[in-house]
């Protein structure tokens, strides 16, 4: 089939119907390295964020640590971590999540420090234990908030992953990398820009739905 008389958008049909075992598995591929930094940065940053609210002045300088690190490029990140890390998803990995470290730390913090002080003091009049104050009061009434920053750095996160086919990573990275070295991959570079987009727009739709069920005030006017 001669793709030099077919329209942007025939070409595009084409490669998906050519490749399209290839673009899902790039896709599911781009997904879960953004997923796995995100998370393991929420593992760390979550716990992270309600102690420096507790601390809070530890807070300012843990926080400006987390600043440091977003302003550093991504591809001078990538180049740093790959000294130590060597090729792979596994320093993408790596860099998706020191990005995701400040939105998430951030937003917890905010979260945990905005719980009303009265609501605490009488948990503690009820014989509450720190433990009991953390995961009863705090945490539900921090968790849309906390949702916010892993949305913020989910999306930050899936852009990132893009430039990791520089280091060998994969993802749909290496569809958009295979266009601009193409003669006329308009419709390939497309081919894997779109499913980008998409991830990052569903993903974030998703965790807004999550955010607004996880609402406290929210609940509060259903139950109303």
């Amino acid at each position: 089939m001669d793709l030099s008389q077919m329209n942007t958008l025939e070409q595009l049909f084409y490669y998906y119907r050519e490749n399209g075992f290839y673009v899902l598995e790039q896709f599911s591929r781009h997904f879960l390295i953004s997923i796995y930094g995100v998370l393991f940065a929420a593992i760390l940053a979550i716990p992270l964020g309600f102690w420096i609210a507790r601390h809070k002045k530890l807070a300012e300088w843990v926080i400006g640590v987390s600043n440091v690190l977003q302003t550093i490029p991504a591809l001078a990140m990538l180049s740093i971590l790959m000294l130590g890390l060597g090729l792979g998803a596994q320093t993408v990995i790596m860099s998706v999540f020191l990005y995701s470290l400040l939105p998430i730390l951030k937003n917890t913090y905010t979260g945990v420090r905005n719980v009303d002080d009265a609501l605490l003091d009488t948990g503690k009049g009820m014989g509450m234990t720190r433990s009991q104050l953390t995961f009863m009061i705090e945490l539900p009434l921090s968790l849309s908030v906390i949702m916010a920053g892993i949305r913020n750095a989910l999306v930050v996160g899936i852009g990132i992953t893009s430039i990791g086919t520089f280091i060998g990573a994969g993802g749909l990275g290496d569809i958009i990398t295979r266009g601009v070295n193409a003669t006329d991959g308009t419709a390939i570079i497309l081919a894997g820009a779109i499913p980008t987009a998409l991830m990052a727009i569903i993903s974030d739709l998703v965790l807004v739905y999550l955010e607004g069920r996880l609402d406290p005030s929210r609940k509060v006017s259903i139950n109303k």
